[in-house]
């Protein structure tokens, strides 16, 4: 074997100088967790394994994928609301809403059309319900009212409204409804900076009429902080022991599917941990997470979370939707 020579002492010291700024710049490991709740996030959804109940490549009853699907539990206690997208033989999005009381078997109610994806649900408070996808082509976020769960699961909105693109002329989207006050939506998205890589965006809809939006760079530094060199994309908020927690995913390389990586994120901190949930198979890229507290399947408490596998990175078997929840 060749020998290896030892470097003259000069050049230790200007290695050691070069990799002082270096060092500084990257997230080290800390045993204090960024905030009770993304250590409650871990305990809980930490290992697919230690899991009450899961689900891997989880499709509707017609065969689609759900992709990116993100779930809510109906008033009545025992059915799931799920939106999700599928890419079909047309070759485009179709984001669509469908019912469960397994959260392993799912009805498709209602097909939102060609060019939606990313679909996002939340509750309005009065009964309702307020959907948010991005739409293409011009890709941007539209916004649509629900007057209740029948007009939902019939795709009748009573209120729409298509958001300018503000922040990129290229796109925006991935949206999450974050909350709903009076006649206020909050909602979180992305959108493409300069054209090339996606960045985090925060925004509010008033009366389906007046939108604001503006970029989340205090997030964005956060998950870059991690060596995140592509994309920020999906991001969900859910409270664990009494504190506001976001997941978001990022990307490790640009244009590869096999390095999307999820952080969860302190909105009061501005801190970011990176957290591997541990799948049967061990897969290594887990993307678009999406967690909320629901009742199971049992009628317990629970923490439901949403990861999608892509299949750079899947272990067999593992590729697509993954459903997974922990009684708390």
């Amino acid at each position: 074997m060749p020998v290896r020579r030892r470097p003259p002492p000069f050049a230790v010291v200007v290695a050691l100088v070069l990799a002082v700024p270096l060092a500084a710049r990257l997230p080290v490991a800390n045993a204090e967790p960024v905030s009770v709740a993304a250590e409650r996030f871990v305990e809980l959804a930490g290992d697919v394994r230690e899991a009450d109940g899961f689900a891997y490549d989880v499709r509707d009853d017609g065969g689609r994928t759900m992709d990116t699907a993100q779930i809510v539990q109906a008033p009545d206690g025992n059915t799931y609301l799920a939106v999700y997208h599928s890419t079909l033989a047309d070759g485009r999005f179709h984001a669509a809403v469908a019912t469960s009381t397994d959260l392993r078997t799912w009805t498709r109610r209602h097909d939102f059309g060609a060019g939606t994806s990313q679909p996002s649900l939340a509750p309005n408070g009065r009964g309702g319900y307020v959907l948010a996808y991005e739409k293409d082509p011009d890709n941007h976020i539209a916004v649509r009212g629900y007057p209740g769960l029948d007009a939902l699961l019939a795709g009748e909105a009573d209120r729409a409204y298509d958001a300018p693109r503000t922040l990129s002329p290229c796109a925006e989207g991935t949206p999450d409804v974050t909350a709903v006050h009076g006649d206020t939506v909050e909602l979180t998205g992305h959108y493409q900076e300069s054209c090339g890589t996606d960045r985090q965006l925060r925004a509010s809809l008033r009366d389906f009429t007046a939108w604001h939006v503006e970029a989340d760079d205090r997030l964005d530094r956060a998950v870059v902080a991690w060596g995140t060199a592509g994309n920020i994309g999906d991001r969900t908020r859910v409270e664990l022991g009494g504190e506001p927690l976001v997941l978001v995913e990022g990307q490790r390389l640009r244009d590869d599917f096999g390095s999307w990586r999820t952080y969860a994120y302190d909105p009061v901190t501005g801190r970011a941990d990176r957290v591997t949930p541990r799948t049967h198979g061990g897969s290594t890229s887990l993307a678009n997470p999406s967690a909320a507290l629901v009742n199971s399947p049992d009628g317990r408490p629970a923490l439901l979370v949403s990861l999608f596998v892509p299949r750079e990175g899947a272990a067999k078997g593992e590729a697509g939707q993954l459903l997974y929840w922990r009684e708390l």
